[in-house]
């Protein structure tokens, strides 16, 4: 019964907009929009001002960038108006209004898969611009070694920092933290240890014998990395050699693996280190060529009892190991505890279980690819100069100058029989590049890097950058 004290219910709130200024010209939005920023934003901490204040509030900045900055909190996306930017305007304006992670979501591209992929931008440093090595990181970001400096690029692709080292050249650099880089270089002694966030020198290691006085000026030839270790191949002026094992928090040397002479090919030090995250395994790689073709050897140690636990030589012999055809370059897949070996005559790739490595592990994987058959013309199968990488269930090979990958077939495992673990029919071939791509020099190293493949090519300024089709549209846009 109304007896005419009571008041109405109160009804869902209807005065939910706010009104903004931004450098003079004036928007009007929803408080849930500016608050779709998180509440750590600007924009959330403006929402909380007294409604009684019919004054917009004031924001000096661009008005246009900030049209496109309203419009990703309203639909998570980039509208059409951003290609009027610069990708650097835009990831300033997110730091400043505090969505830096909106911004990236938008900007990133979709999961990589390299039949779908093409070359999108080149990174070039502004000095020295034929890059040496590379490292990246999982959000996509790339530091490039290019002569004696180290450029950072973040997430964006944006330059964030240079730090010039008294090395002549880096060939070998590993990401130990995010802000860390550990690099090395053939044709000077010793590890060094560099921070960008303080672009300073953290350190260095160098391998010394107070019992050898030959153990001197050793030079790093391949960096890998745990969560609590470094390891470092180093190599001495007369031949010795041996990988280091060093601990990520005082970067202090822990021990020694597997010191060797190198007067052979199957004593030669290390040119590429993978730690196995599921067996807590070194996978190390030598390869050499010579007057009679390839040679070299494949080791695996166990860090914790400081030993070696499997090897294959190459030449070799048996069945699997075709004797006369042997490696030009190995890799891990790290995900799938696979290792993986390109062949340099054939061009044959192989693949063996490291949880069931035998005296005969490897199973060639069988092209069933009808497009990759017939490839006598512009493209031979056998290449002296191939590079293999494993990434995100893929591996990709570099032959010469063109690039392909081996894919994962959905279900495979399902449909053939195993042997050693693996079976041939696990993975198809395609061409990843087109044949104008592969014309513009011999790919020298492949990276994966986030959703992105980074590739260096001999003598050529500049790291591409591929990414799947469907972001080269979204690059386009930007």
């Amino acid at each position: 019964m109304d007896n005419g004290n009571s008041h109405p219910a109160p009804g869902p709130c209807t005065d939910d907009r706010i009104k903004l200024n931004v450098g003079g010209k004036f928007f009007e939005t929803t408080l849930s929009t500016i608050q779709a920023g998180g509440p750590d934003s600007l924009l959330a901490a403006l929402s909380n001002r007294s409604t009684d204040d019919p004054n917009p509030v004031f924001i000096d900045r661009d008005p246009e960038i900030f049209s496109v900055i309203l419009s990703l909190l309203r639909s998570n996306g980039l509208p059409s108006t951003a290609r009027r930017f610069s990708k650097q305007e835009l990831a300033d304006e997110a730091l400043y209004y505090g969505i830096e992670s909106q911004l990236k979501s938008a900007m990133s591209p979709p999961p990589f898969s390299g039949i779908d992929a093409s070359v999108v931008t080149t990174v070039q440093p502004a000095s020295d611009g034929c890059p040496s090595a590379i490292a990246t990181g999982d959000d996509g970001s790339v530091w490039i070694a290019h002569g004696g400096q180290l450029s950072s690029y973040d997430w964006n692709l944006s330059h964030s920092g240079t730090i010039r080292t008294h090395l002549e050249d880096i060939t070998s650099i590993c990401r130990v933290y995010p802000d860390i880089a550990a690099v090395g270089s053939e044709s000077s002694a010793g590890l060094y240890f560099y921070d960008f966030s303080g672009v300073r020198n953290l350190g260095s290691i160098h391998w010394t014998d107070p019992n050898d006085p030959r153990i001197f000026k050793a030079r790093v030839t391949a960096i890998a990395d745990s969560p609590g270790s470094v390891f470092a191949s180093f190599d001495c002026p007369h031949r010795e050699n041996c990988i280091l094992l060093i601990d990520k928090s005082t970067l202090k040397i822990v021990s020694e693996l597997s010191r060797q002479p190198g007067s052979s090919a199957k004593n030669l030090a290390v040119g590429k280190l993978r730690w196995v995250p599921e067996t807590s395994m070194v996978v190390g790689s030598s390869v050499t060529c010579g007057a009679f073709g390839y040679s070299g050897y494949i080791r695996i140690w166990d860090p914790r009892a400081n030993e070696m636990v499997w090897e294959a030589i190459e030449p070799g012999s048996g069945r699997s190991s075709r004797f006369g055809d042997s490696f030009a370059d190995v890799d891990a897949d790290v995900e799938e505890s696979t290792l993986f070996k390109v062949c340099s005559k054939s061009g044959d790739l192989a693949v063996a279980d490291l949880r069931k490595l035998g005296d005969d592990p490897w199973v060639y994987l069988q092209d069933k690819n009808p497009r990759m058959r017939n490839t006598s013309g512009d493209r031979p199968v056998g290449h002296s100069s191939s590079v293999i990488r494993c990434y995100r269930n893929q591996v990709f090979v570099g032959r010469e100058g063109g690039l392909e990958v081996w894919s994962r077939v959905a279900k495979a495992e399902n449909r053939v029989a195993l042997e050693n673990g693996v079976c041939e029919g696990w993975y198809r071939r395609n061409f990843v590049d087109k044949v104008e791509d592969s014309e513009r020099g011999v790919i020298q190293k492949i990276e994966g890097g986030g959703d992105r493949l980074f590739v260096i090519r001999e003598e050529v300024e500049g790291v591409e950058v591929w990414e799947s089709s469907c972001s080269s549209g979204a690059v386009s846009v930007l």
